[in-house]
């Protein structure tokens, strides 16, 4: 990796796995606060770019993006939802 490489902060587990388990534990829809502190508390790695790629493919999908988690996780939760 060279020095000048942006680095990615990817968690693991995925957020969306993360906030779908709290949210059965839960037995009810979080709030934007739970959400918002969940995100602020996950684990994350930080990683570069062709890294973060590989994660997101191994995964079958790209996580939610922690700086919009809330919006993010009201779309993901419909279509999780749905299935």
């Amino acid at each position: 990796m060279k020095n000048s490489e942006e680095l990615y902060l990817v968690h693991v587990p995925a957020l969306v796995a993360v906030l779908l388990s709290k949210e059965k534990e839960k037995g009810a829809p979080l709030t934007e606060a739970e959400v918002q502190e969940i995100t602020n508390n996950s684990e994350c790695i930080a990683m570069p770019l062709y890294a973060k790629r590989e994660v997101e493919e191994s995964r079958g999908y790209v996580d939610i993006n922690p700086e919009n988690c809330w919006a993010e996780w009201l779309v993901a939760r419909a279509a999780l939802n749905r299935s």
